[in-house]
């Protein structure tokens, strides 16, 4: 199986670059070998790989920076995914696409199924949203997963910013009216690669059903709560004197403005994906503690 990985330096993608390999030959593009800003070149590499199979962990991720970029966002994020599912029709191949939390608007109160209706309510969520029926459209052999607060040992993200922060001041303000299910990169690569072979043997066999289904971790938190796991955490792990952060406050969405409005529910029910793949994620605060240990043992 040979098996085209675009975003390899992405938190999702360094992941799959490991998890996949045993499925085939991985051939793992970044940023400067796959642009996905440049519709006109994707094509070609495309033609060139010759892929069994396409995963696409590459994304415009800057929730904010596209409210200002959203043409940008939209071409990453929605046009050139639409490029991928054309050429993947073309090739017979699949493709596994990844979206989030962000299609919908957060104004539910119990967790998000695949069934309940997109309604984003940021540019970033629709340029996602614009992807996914991009791929639908082109009618292609694919899988959708959403996936939502997403974290990894490297990269730029929540757990990572609470962590440095937290060798640098006594007190942390962070927003307690959100809520979500913090997911590990690793926890989503692994499974990644048990879907993908899965949907191949039910491809061989006249089985498979292309769908989109919900890939996050199991419970729930707020910002506030995830960030407060995360020092607790570091406090029993890391050498003594480094995390000088004692108090984390709580503090309302209003409190801390940005430029993108997030969604005040971002739970997901992946129970679909348990259902049909026979996986389940683990929960959230078990993948948080191991990923805190794997970034302080880097310091």
């Amino acid at each position: 199986m040979r098996i085209m990985l675009t975003g390899a330096n992405g938190q999702v993608g360094w992941e799959l670059s490991r998890s996949l390999m045993p499925l085939g030959e991985v051939i793992a593009l970044n940023r400067g070998q796959c642009d996905l800003s440049h519709l006109e070149s994707i094509p070609s590499i495309v033609r060139e790989i010759k892929p069994d199979v396409i995963v696409n962990a590459a994304a415009y991720t800057a929730v904010d920076k596209a409210e200002e970029e959203e043409e940008l966002a939209t071409i990453i994020n929605g046009a050139s995914v639409g490029v991928l599912a054309e050429e993947a029709k073309k090739r017979n191949a699949l493709l596994l696409h990844y979206s989030t939390d962000y299609v919908f608007d957060g104004t539910k109160a119990e967790p998000y199924t695949e069934d309940d209706i997109p309604t984003p309510i940021n540019a970033y969520g629709r340029s996602k949203l614009i992807g996914e029926r991009a791929i639908q459209q082109a009618g292609c052999d694919h899988l959708i997963l959403r996936a939502t607060w997403v974290y990894a040992a490297r990269g730029k993200n929540f757990l990572k910013t609470v962590l440095r922060l937290a060798q640098e001041r006594e007190e942390l303000r962070i927003v307690a009216d959100q809520y979500g299910a913090p997911t590990w990169a690793r926890n989503i690569a692994d499974i990644t690669t048990h879907v993908l072979a899965i949907s191949q043997r039910e491809r061989k066999t006249g089985e498979f059903t292309p769908g989109t289904y919900h890939l996050c971790a199991s419970g729930k938190t707020t910002w506030h709560g995830f960030s407060s796991a995360i020092i607790e955490r570091a406090r029993q792990v890391a050498p003594v004197g480094m995390i000088k952060a004692n108090r984390v406050l709580p503090i309302t969405t209003e409190e801390y403005p940005l430029l993108a409005q997030r969604p005040k529910n971002s739970q997901m029910n992946s129970s679909t994906l348990t259902a049909t793949f026979g996986v389940s994620m683990p929960e959230w605060h078990q993948a948080m503690e191991l990923c805190v240990d794997e970034v302080l043992e880097t310091l």
